[in-house]
């Protein structure tokens, strides 16, 4: 008799995408209500430039493009090309109100380094 292989579980799954959290999915929802659309979504990528190499980019997108990586966070799409994907596997971002910092943050795993202000890695 045979038992079918098991898992270790403290083993973790590798992630696919980006995270994006409860209080950046709230934030992205409000904007894009502010927008008075319901076709965009938040488009999150990987561009040469910065301090250190490459930068990233959110910004409220419609298309769909080939090879797309697509995740769903309670009704907010947020979509990464597959040349980005590789650098943003994951990557979690959040939204960060406070008095010391405003704004969209990314915490990337993937990144060697970055520059202080943040928008940009290698």
């Amino acid at each position: 008799m045979t038992t079918p292989a098991q898992t270790d579980p403290t083993e973790a799954q590798a992630p696919t995408s980006v995270v994006l959290t409860d209080v950046a999915a709230q934030k992205v929802k409000a904007l894009i209500e502010q927008e008075g659309r319901d076709d965009l979504r938040l488009r999150v990528a990987v561009q040469p430039g910065g301090c250190s190499g490459l930068r990233y980019q959110l910004f409220f997108d419609e298309r769909s493009l080939d090879g797309d990586v697509v995740t769903d966070f309670g009704g907010v799409e947020v979509v990464v090309d597959r040349m980005s994907a590789p650098y943003l596997t994951g990557a979690t971002i959040d939204f960060a109100d406070r008095i010391d910092a405003q704004g969209f943050t990314i915490d990337n795993p993937n990144a060697g380094s970055s520059c202080a202000c943040g928008d940009s890695f290698s």
